[in-house]
């Protein structure tokens, strides 16, 4: 792997165009300009690259931190580099609709709440389709024994409850039903795919202010100051939003908009689980229908000792601010009520997520607030022609995901192309990828 700039390495004084943010839509969005003649500079404020797509290498495992799914798979411009990369495309089927050991649900209740989940998105597709944007649980049956279950996915699907999502925009996530991995790791993929510009990535650079109050853009970094003719804006909305990276003067109608598509918030506790013998491979596991406060349990991942547990929204929210020992904790309890008192001894934590601690992160998806689907809309359009935004909150169809934002740093290089009086197409570099 080719070397990153180092730290100590002077900033230079103006390029043509900064890229803010080497997560996904930052990668994409700078391999799409590299081209001979262009000055192109990517500003990372972690000590890596990849954002919310990061493998962490544990009992000599690759765990995904963040996301772990080739969502749409099919269909997602990111499967086919997997095998190119070197790494193993695995196209296990997904556990999430399937429940082990039928636990606390008998079949024909797996099967009622199945036809319950679809009545409810048939009702929101309904609604949709005239038009109308409104808390998702609005489309609840009020008398079923299944929306609290509902609301719980709806933590992972969403990062938060549905009543906290828009149904137009829930309705609108496209999703062909095809779900692949990368056995060594999503995030290491995305790493990979970065190391085509290590030459012009900067990490531990946090950009603090755009100042676009002159005729070219004057940033601000923890590392000095530059100018640039264009910037391509990835970091996550939550940094926008409370002007964690500040464009001055404020666009109201950004801050606005970023506001309308927050990012909702699902954490990940990894652990290790003796005797995992006793569990199927790659199974789901929930173990409580009477609350949405509850996490789900994937069951040897990859055929590992392994569990992976997953909690959204509000209750990944409060266990965040508890600490990484809350998590696991929280975990150990809802395994030991569901399986036995033996659970306790048989679970080891390895690797806790916290994306909502993250400073650079705060959180980690998004999802549209009811009456603010549009809002992803207006999240795409330039600042003065010179400024553009990319990530996965701006994503029409593709949201929430690495691929999303990946397809979106493509766009806002292109755009970023023709205000520069470039071609976009062409035959020498990343046109595809």
């Amino acid at each position: 792997m080719t070397d990153l700039p180092k730290a100590s390495n002077p900033l230079p004084s103006q390029v043509d165009v900064v890229v803010i943010g080497a997560g996904a839509a930052g990668i994409a969005a700078a391999r799409r300009l590299m081209r001979p003649g262009l000055s192109i500079l990517v500003l990372e404020a972690r000590d890596r690259i990849g954002g919310r797509a990061w493998t962490l290498r544990a009992e000599g495992e690759g765990l995904d931190m963040g996301c772990g799914w080739l969502h749409s798979a099919d269909d997602n411009v990111l499967a086919g580099h997997v095998e190119a990369e070197g790494l193993t495309l695995d196209q296990t089927p997904p556990p999430w609709r399937t429940q082990a050991f039928d636990h606390e649900m008998t079949r024909a209740d797996q099967a009622a709440f199945g036809e319950a989940f679809a009545a409810f998105d048939q009702r929101v597709t309904e609604a949709a389709a005239r038009g109308e944007d409104r808390p998702a649980s609005d489309f609840f049956d009020p008398d079923s024994r299944w929306n609290a279950r509902m609301d719980a996915i709806s933590g992972a699907l969403n990062g938060a409850r549905f009543a906290e999502v828009s149904s137009l925009d829930y309705d609108a996530y496209g999703d062909t039903g095809v779900n692949w991995r990368v056995r060594e790791g999503y995030g290491r993929l995305i790493a990979r795919l970065g190391e085509a510009v290590s030459s012009v990535t900067v990490t531990d650079c946090a950009v603090r202010r755009i100042d676009r109050s002159g005729p070219v853009l004057r940033l601000e970094t923890s590392r000095g100051e530059l100018t640039a003719r264009i910037v391509i804006l990835t970091v996550p909305n939550s940094l926008i939003a409370t002007e964690t990276v500040r464009i001055d003067p404020p666009v109201t109608a950004l801050l606005e908009a970023t506001a309308g598509v927050p990012l909702g918030l699902a954490s990940k506790v990894h652990m290790t689980v003796r005797g995992a013998g006793d569990f199927q491979p790659d199974t789901q596991l929930w173990t409580r229908t009477d609350t949405a406060e509850t996490g789900g349990y994937h069951l040897r991942p990859f055929g590992r000792p392994m569990i992976e547990a997953y909690f959204g929204a509000d209750l990944a929210w409060g266990l965040e601010a508890q600490g990484p020992a809350a998590l696991f904790d929280f975990a150990v309890s809802e395994l030991v009520a569901a399986l036995g008192s033996d659970m306790r001894r048989r679970l080891e934590a390895v690797a806790v997520s916290g994306w909502g601690v993250d400073p650079w992160s705060r959180g980690a998806y998004s999802h549209a607030l009811p009456g603010h689907a549009a809002d992803r809309a207006k999240l795409r359009t330039s600042v003065e022609d010179r400024i553009f935004l990319a990530g996965e909150a701006t994503a029409p169809v593709y949201y929430g995901t690495a691929h999303g934002a990946w397809m979106e740093g493509q766009r806002a290089a292109d755009a970023a192309l023709i205000a520069l009086g470039l071609d976009p197409r062409r035959d020498d570099g990343d046109s595809e990828a």
